[in-house]
């Protein structure tokens, strides 16, 4: 088995390690402030670098679990970064949400040193992450994934290639930007009724009864109605973060979204007033208080 490097072991990339020495792969681990995911792998035989540069020494594959562009960018670049240790024929995978363009760059520049770059944005949550039943949305060099799919299908449940190197992350930002339009619509709906006095659940039973039923509708019942908001857990922080990562992959291609504005600008205006650490059903809250007569 190849030896991979992963970077960033928060509680997605935690399972996920997890998994990986599951399936019998030796790790090389580097992690941020948090130490939980890393003395448990720790515990169980992997190695920890000091620098991402010394991740890309030891590995043939590297791996990056981070929340942003600029951390992955961080990560990638500089004279500890892991462009900088990268051996010929490695290939590097950004499983985060990051911005097509960004990704693009690294992949020029990783090319140049004679390895490949992947993205490869994860859908489901870390619990299926510990079980190898991710969605993975991968792009870049078909050749490049073809090394790597075997590992991959040991995180995944379901392993897509998507085409040219972007792709994946372009993807998911446009399903999470509709995912999280659709949630915000259904939060103001039950923040409607309560204005005009309609119940709730009589207003789902309705609504779910015809074409408009999805999974995301029953995530924010789940907290509108049944009072749980962890049946998606998917912070309003996050999601603010992937939706404006969606109204600047539009703005990079020089056309402007019109639909994205008012997520955005709810999504937002409810993590500026300290909402951000609550789950996207408890929108419902943010939308009570601003519908208020």
């Amino acid at each position: 088995m190849s030896k991979i490097g992963f970077i960033g072991l928060g509680l997605m990339g935690g399972a996920m390690v997890g998994r990986l020495q599951d399936k019998g792969h030796d790790l090389v681990v580097l992690g941020n402030r948090d130490r939980t995911y890393i003395d448990a792998a720790l515990s169980r035989g992997a190695t920890e670098a000091g620098t991402a540069k010394e991740v890309a020494e030891a590995c043939d594959i590297i791996m990056l679990c981070m929340g942003t562009s600029d951390q992955v960018e961080g990560r990638m670049r500089g004279a500890d970064g892991v462009i900088a240790g990268l051996k010929p024929g490695a290939v590097v995978i950004d499983f985060g949400t990051s911005l097509p363009a960004s990704t693009k760059a690294l992949g020029e520049e990783v090319a140049a040193a004679g390895g490949a770059y992947l993205d490869a944005p994860l859908g489901r949550t870390p619990s299926h992450a510990k079980d190898g039943l991710l969605n993975i949305m991968c792009a870049g060099d078909k050749a490049a994934f073809d090394k790597v799919k075997p590992v991959l299908d040991d995180l995944g449940e379901n392993v897509f290639h998507l085409g040219a190197l972007g792709s994946g992350h372009t993807i998911k930002l446009i399903n999470n930007f509709f995912g999280m339009t659709v949630a915000n619509a259904m939060a103001e709906a039950f923040a409607m009724a309560d204005v005009q006095g309609v119940d709730r659940k009589a207003l789902y039973d309705v609504m779910s009864a015809g074409p408009l039923h999805s999974g995301m509708m029953d995530f924010v019942k789940g907290y509108g109605v049944d009072g749980d908001p962890n049946q998606l857990a998917f912070a309003i922080k996050n999601a603010a973060k992937d939706v404006g990562y969606y109204a600047q992959m539009a703005d990079d291609a020089g056309v402007d979204s019109i639909m994205s504005k008012c997520t955005l600008s709810a999504l937002q205006t409810a993590r500026d007033e300290g909402r951000g650490d609550d789950m996207v059903s408890q929108m419902l809250d943010f939308y009570v208080a601003k519908l208020k007569p």
